[in-house]
């Protein structure tokens, strides 16, 4: 499609079958017909972030991701009622390069959590965290899996709530008219 968005998405899991993870490989299943979905490169290698280091080829492959994209979700647990250690350091390290790839960058927010809060301490901290650099982090609606164990199915780790999956496909109907507004 000649207007489609192109969206990439980074999770905060690095565990391959958390409910987040899951939740990332259905996005491109529930997006409008003018959205490309596709998963950012990883970060699992990144080393501690550093500024006496020179930014490793890795965290460049990551920013170029986010630069080219027309907007970010990232989708994340939340782990000590906060951002999960390792995507912190990848947001520190893809926010110091050149030409800062999150500035006025549309942001959505989705989480997935076996607890009753759904994540939502971990998505007020992310939300902190992409206003210091300078993203746009869209608002409403909030995607807040509560009770995943309960919403996933065990065997396949598919998301089978219904309620869950419509909240999902609204998010990113509304995100993409969000994108759109900012940045085309």
């Amino acid at each position: 499609m000649a207007n489609s968005l192109n969206i990439v998405t980074i999770c905060g899991s690095l565990r391959k079958r958390s409910y987040n993870a899951s939740l990332v490989r259905l996005l491109p299943q529930l997006a409008p017909a003018d959205m490309m979905i596709t998963a950012a490169p990883g970060y699992a290698g990144f080393p501690h972030f550093n500024q006496d280091l020179a930014v490793p080829d890795e965290v460049m492959t990551l920013a170029d991701a986010v630069r080219a994209a027309d907007g970010v979700i990232i989708v994340s647990p939340e782990y000590g009622w906060t951002i999960p250690g390792a995507l912190k350091n990848a947001l520190d390290w893809v926010s110091k390069t050149k030409d800062q790839p999150f500035k006025d960058k549309p942001v959505a927010i989705q989480s997935a959590s076996t607890g009753p809060l759904g994540a939502s301490r971990m998505q007020y901290h992310l939300r902190q965290t992409l206003a210091a650099i300078d993203a746009l982090v869209f608002v409403k609606p909030e995607v807040q899996i509560a009770f995943a164990k309960d919403k996933f199915d065990e065997a396949s780790g598919e998301l089978k709530d219904a309620a869950s999956i419509a909240l999902v496909t609204q998010q990113l109907a509304d995100f993409g008219k969000f994108v759109r507004r900012v940045r085309l």
